[in-house]
């Protein structure tokens, strides 16, 4: 199984990106998905989760009305748009896979996640 995390970048604060996550070895279409980022000196956090065919979706509290996750199962691919972006977003962002299919809890825990992406660096400047 292999996450391929794609899409990050240096952009000034209120800008945009778009990040994608390509799955290789795993079909996408039966499993909830999730992006976290890891900040310098921070552990990695939620950012927001979708599931098996995208009708649940869950953000944290700092990303949400600014963030939008979505999935494309034809595509094996999942997306984050990140607009409004502000330079307390800077992190390395990782998509990750839960280790079973048609699993999607209401309460986030990485220790669910089976299979993560290599991480794509984003960084938002003042």
């Amino acid at each position: 199984v292999q996450l391929q995390a794609s899409g990050g970048g240096l952009v000034q604060a209120g800008e945009s990106l778009r990040l994608s996550c390509a799955a290789s070895g795993l079909t996408l279409r039966y499993y909830g998905m999730a992006w976290f980022r890891q900040a310098n000196g921070k552990e990695r956090e939620f950012v927001a989760a979708i599931n098996w065919d995208g009708s649940s979706i869950y953000y944290s509290d700092s990303v949400k009305g600014r963030f939008t996750i979505s999935r494309d199962n034809a595509e094996n691919t999942i997306y984050l748009q990140m607009n409004s972006l502000k330079p307390e977003d800077t992190a390395v962002y990782y998509c990750a896979a839960y280790r079973r299919n048609y699993y999607f809890p209401s309460s986030i825990q990485i220790a669910d996640f089976g299979s993560w992406g290599q991480g794509t660096e984003v960084t938002v400047s003042s």
